[in-house]
């Protein structure tokens, strides 16, 4: 579905109660952001985008700019907060294939500039297939690159805090540059360590070989290391399998689960499968 696609014909009005860097200054720039959302009929659950409206004019006449991003908080709210929520936000740039100048982008660099206090336009929730399993006894496989990771935290939240006890497991797969750039398992934000004690959750992290370089992020050798445990849990019945962030991904995933499936025939046909029962999501951006 395509941004121009979205219904933005019913805004409402949020207010940045919290805007802090998750990461070293050393990286990339990426925030944490809680806002107060203004709306008694506003209602969410985990693995659901707003849209955020960032004011123009913009290039070819736009008066606004819409952008989705993922919600990181549980249905409880931010903290319990039942109005506020939370959003992570990587500041992105981007270069003009003609000129190659550097553009900032429109969305991230509006949204990483605000204050508290500050009023921004939010439309949504959207999103519907992107939900972890109401039975506590299902498996939840996770993989997420970057700030994919957004919808994982308020899965997380929302099966070992609101749900108090969570049966089945858990496994999060997370690739990142380096280990500052593990967004919310990192030395300014640790809130996912918090969940390293639960019984049934596991986590397992990929980092660049050569992050100096600009390397990506090893997510193929971290996941080839322990595919044996991730194939299993995915031919579970009971298992839900999310995966989010870079479109890149994808292909990555397609290479590796086809070799465990046989050929990538057998893999295309085994996720068409988890797909028709709903046990297999995807939340791509670019």
């Amino acid at each position: 579905m395509n941004l121009n696609e979205y219904d933005i014909s019913n805004p409402f009005s949020a207010t940045v109660l919290k805007s802090e860097r998750i990461t070293d200054e050393t990286t990339d720039e990426v925030r944490h952001i809680v806002l107060d959302v203004h709306d008694d009929l506003f209602y969410f659950n985990e693995g659901q985008s707003i849209g955020v409206l960032a004011p123009g004019p913009h290039p070819f006449g736009n008066k606004q700019h819409m952008r989705l991003y993922s919600i990181a908080s549980s249905r409880m709210g931010e903290d319990e907060n039942a109005t506020e929520i939370s959003i992570c936000v990587r500041r992105c740039f981007y270069i003009d294939d003609v000129s190659g100048e550097r553009y900032p982008g429109v969305a991230s660099n509006y949204l990483c500039d605000r204050k508290p206090g500050d009023s921004i336009q939010l439309t949504g929730p959207y999103g519907r297939h992107f939900r972890p399993p109401r039975d506590n006894t299902c498996n939840l496989l996770m993989i997420g690159i970057g700030t994919g990771i957004a919808p994982f935290r308020a899965f997380i939240k929302y099966m070992y805090e609101d749900r108090k006890k969570w049966k089945g497991k858990a496994r999060l797969f997370y690739g990142a540059r380096t280990g500052m750039d593990l967004l919310y398992l990192n030395d300014k934000n640790n809130d996912l360590a918090l969940y390293y004690d639960e019984e049934t959750f596991k986590a397992f992290e990929a980092l660049s070989p050569r992050p100096h370089f600009d390397e990506p992020e090893d997510m193929d050798r971290t996941l080839r290391e322990n595919v044996d445990e991730a194939w299993e849990l995915m031919k579970d019945p009971k298992t839900y399998t999310y995966v989010s962030g870079l479109s890149t991904l994808q292909d990555t995933l397609d290479l590796i689960f086809s070799e465990m499936a046989g050929s990538e025939e057998n893999w295309k046909t085994m996720k068409e499968g988890l797909v028709s029962e709903g046990r297999w999501a995807t939340l791509f951006y670019d």
